[in-house]
């Protein structure tokens, strides 16, 4: 499965950089005209404005506002602005204001400039002053290192200057950066970068037009920020507009004002994030009647807010709909962006929580659009979950004394199940049992003050969430509808204990699948050691063993090696240590970078044996491009190579890993051992898509794989009726799937996940559903009485974890 996203400063913090960062590139791969200081690392122009005093204007003064979209404070101290008309004549010269003191991370700071004859509301305080009088429609303005006046009149000649940090042309300003100046400049407009301020140096792109919003380093939008106004600098009286959030919430997934500039919303707020995705959400303590629209909704600051939790406020902003993982399919969130707020009073009770449980949680998960968008579908939160939890986004909601089926992680996340009819595994997970059971009471669980404050509960599965978890309802492109936790429960410790194989007997042959997680010798000595011990203490050491993601000597580094001798003897040296078995070890090297997985990493399968109780058939021809086939028949059946693999150069196998074959000798009988690592899901769509029903594209691939499997299967067992097979390791895939089921046509093959209880059924836990991805299967010359399977469950469920994925293991009399 994918890899979550490292950092924690946020997951959809981390998309907004991406995103931008994206744009950025695609942008600077074609040559653009005009200046182009290197893109901004730190301050910005985030704002010019030069129609202050001029007839139809409110303001009373032109201002530049500088903003800071990086994570530490930009000194200005010896840096200025500076002005040039739009189209500077021979005796044109740069106006200069200097500067002084600093933009704090994610702040802005304003500078006052020259004040017309007219306006009726004056400035913010202003961090610093000039005396430029700029033209409303037309001009050039930088932001430069030093005080002395630039010289350059050119877009060419600027674009030269190293003095420059950034500048924007706007109306039909000559000098500019990229395909051409900002737009839409007027006496009434500024033209402002976006609340993200992205800086693609192309200001045709990067600036838009729009009503001023002078903002100073407090924060402060109002004149001398004493006379509070609606949020729009002192223009708008202080009392709520013609809109409330359930208008803006509509009836169905996306605003019906998405785009629109709303004024004045009334909300109290009801959670601060000061972290990661900074912002806060407002909820209307005065509902309206109709269910399916939201009271909540989420303002995006993009720097750390100033209200507080209990704050009575007014929001001027825009309406926007962000989609955390457009390419996912995600949900969308409603958000307002760019906003002006206006507290009104302090220390307001929030409004009451909606408690999610097994009364109000539909069990349909969404409605079917014939894999459409369900974006403009009327909700209809009594029959479907997805809808009901739309219909409550950005809300206050509560759960209370809840089962936990996904452990804590490393991003200081959990799952509950709010639903207690969703079928549960026999030791507390939420079982997934087919693509139309998701469990819909599914909720991650996020701690919204920061850790050093609130430490975040660590929970197994099957451990219980007690007493009241509250916050607002939001949405997370790394599992969908999330608790953004103003309040968290407590752990109640309901002792879950890894398990542990049943020994084998003398006369069985114990074979086990272990996906060991990109493992080489960068882990460090305490994850060998730890997987080292699960082979010895929970697998009780099998026979053989497949493993899975195994990376080459070096890792991630991408240098070309793939040999991996160093990473498998580092790993057997610690089994042994851990009082193992001396296990000696077979594979093949893949072609560097042709089997998908980690960049650099090169993983393959690995089989380790136990030469004290199976041989391994040694049939040299072997290689990462050679096919291997079947020859002989009866007992005298064998493979053309041992180790092989299985049609590599099929395009079935693009970026994936390919099937390792090896032939072992048990008791004098011939057992051949299949290692798999199947495609992965990256690109599909998730079962929260809103795209229904989510196509899941990397099924192709894995069906094809499993068809060529299934072929070479049923030829050997055409050879030998009686072969005894056996085909395991990381299917990516679940029992039901069509792949599954493709490699188990014609009976060549057995699934044994489908001989444990319902209940058992699973190796992996992923958005707090427990499922198969991991399989043992058998061919029929196995008995089934002959035949003992485990799940040995000793990772997915723990918040300590050596791996993401649990062994199985498989003991067989031949």
């Amino acid at each position: 499965m994918p890899s979550p996203t490292p950092a924690r400063r946020s997951r959809r913090a981390l998309l907004r950089v991406t995103a931008t960062a994206a744009v950025a590139a695609s942008l600077l791969a074609v040559p653009l005209p005009g200046a182009s200081a290197a893109p901004s690392t730190g301050a910005v122009i985030a704002e010019v404005y030069g129609g202050g005093g001029n007839s139809g204007a409110t303001l009373k003064n032109d201002f530049i506002e500088l903003g800071n979209p990086s994570g530490a404070a930009f000194g200005l101290a010896g840096y200025s602005v500076q002005y040039l008309p739009g189209s500077p004549s021979a005796s044109s010269q740069w106006g200069v204001t200097p500067l002084t003191g600093s933009v704090a991370p994610g702040g802005r700071y304003l500078i006052a400039e020259a004040a017309g004859t007219g306006g009726t509301a004056a400035l913010p305080a202003a961090d610093a002053t000039g005396t430029l009088a700029l033209s409303a429609t037309s001009g050039t303005v930088a932001l430069v290192t030093g005080t002395a006046a630039l010289t350059c009149k050119t877009a060419a000649d600027c674009a030269a200057d190293p003095r420059i940090v950034d500048l924007v042309g706007f109306g039909t300003a000559v000098v500019r950066e990229g395909s051409g100046p900002a737009a839409g400049a007027s006496n009434s407009a500024s033209v402002a970068r976006g609340a993200a301020l992205a800086d693609t140096d192309d200001n045709a792109a990067d600036f838009t037009a729009g009503d001023p919003t002078p903002t100073n380093s407090k924060g402060e939008t109002t004149g001398g920020g004493t006379t509070p106004g609606g949020g729009d600098g002192g223009t708008t009286p202080p009392v709520p507009g013609a809109l409330r959030i359930h208008d803006i919430q509509g009836t169905t997934r996306v605003s019906p004002k998405v785009g629109q500039t709303v004024t004045n919303v009334p909300g109290i707020v009801t959670g601060v994030r000061a972290y990661g995705t900074k912002g806060f959400w407002i909820q209307d303590p005065n509902p309206d009647n109709d269910p399916a629209t939201s009271e909540g909704v989420f303002v995006y600051t993009s720097s750390a807010p100033t209200v507080q939790v209990g704050d009575s406020v007014l929001v001027t902003a825009k309406v926007s709909e962000y989609y955390p993982n457009s390419s996912g399919g995600s949900q969308s969130i409603t958000e307002l962006t760019g906003p002006k707020t206006t507290v009104l009073s302090s220390g307001n009770p929030v409004p009451a929580p909606v408690v999610l449980n097994g009364a109000n949680i539909p069990a349909a998960y969404a409605p079917d659009a014939a894999g459409g968008s369900i974006d403009n579908l009327p909700l209809d939160p009594a029959k479907y979950a997805l809808d009901f939890y739309e219909s409550l986004e950005g809300m206050n909601v509560q759960v209370a004394d809840v089962p936990v089926v996904q452990a804590t992680d490393k991003y200081n996340e959990l799952w509950v199940d709010a639903r207690p009819a969703d079928p549960r595994t026999g030791r507390g997970g939420a079982v997934y049992l087919g693509y139309d059971q998701p469990n819909s009471g599914r909720i991650m669980v996020q701690s919204l003050p920061p850790l050093t404050e609130v430490p975040f509960p660590v929970a197994n599965v099957g451990d219980e969430l007690t007493g009241t978890t509250a916050g607002p309802l939001d949405y997370n492109q790394f599992g969908g509808y999330t608790i953004a936790a103003n309040t968290l429960g407590t752990v109640r410790d309901n002792g879950l204990r890894r398990e542990v194989a049943d020994r084998a007997l003398p006369s069985e042959l114990s074979i086990a699948t272990y996906n060991v997680e990109n493992l080489d010798p960068s882990d460090g000595p305490a994850k060998f050691a730890e997987l080292a011990q699960a082979v010895v203490t929970n697998l009780r050491s099998p026979d053989i063993i497949a493993l899975e993601e195994i990376q080459d000597n070096n890792g991630a580094v991408n240098d070309g090696t793939v040999d991996a001798s160093l990473t498998v003897k580092t790993f057997t040296d610690a089994i042994k240590a851990a009082g193992g078995p001396s296990y000696d070890w077979r594979s093949i090297d893949p072609v560097d970078g042709k089997d998908g997985g980690e960049p650099g990493g090169n993983i393959r399968q690995v089989f380790l044996f136990n030469p004290d109780r199976v041989s391994f058939t040694d049939i040299p021809g072997g290689s990462s491009t050679t096919a291997v086939d079947v020859t002989g028949t009866g007992k005298c059946t064998a493979l053309t190579a041992s180790p092989g693999r299985i049609a590599p150069n099929d395009e079935a196998w693009n970026s994936s890993r390919k099937p390792l074959v090896g032939q072992f000798s048990f008791h004098n009988k011939p057992v051949f051992v299949i290692a798999n690592h199947f495609n992965s899901k990256g690109g599909d769509q998730g079962i929260d898509s809103r795209f229904q029903a989510p196509t899941r594209s990397s099924e192709v691939q894995r069906v094809k794989q499993a068809t060529l499997e299934q072929a070479f299967v049923a030829k050997l067992e055409a050879a030998d009726p009686d072969a005894r097979i056996v085909s395991l390791g990381d299917f990516n895939d679940y029992q039901f799937s069509p792949a599954l089921q493709t490699l188990t046509k014609d009976g060549v093959l057995r699934d044994l996940v489908n001989d444990l209880p319902a209940n058992e059924r699973y190796s992996y836990v992923y958005q707090g559903n427990s499922q198969v991805l991991d399989h043992i299967l058998v061919s029929d010359a196995f008995k089934r009485q002959h035949v003992r399977y485990d799940v040995v469950h000793i990772n997915s469920e723990f918040a300590a974890q050596a791996s993401d994925h649990d062994p199985q293991v498989v003991r067989v009399k031949p």
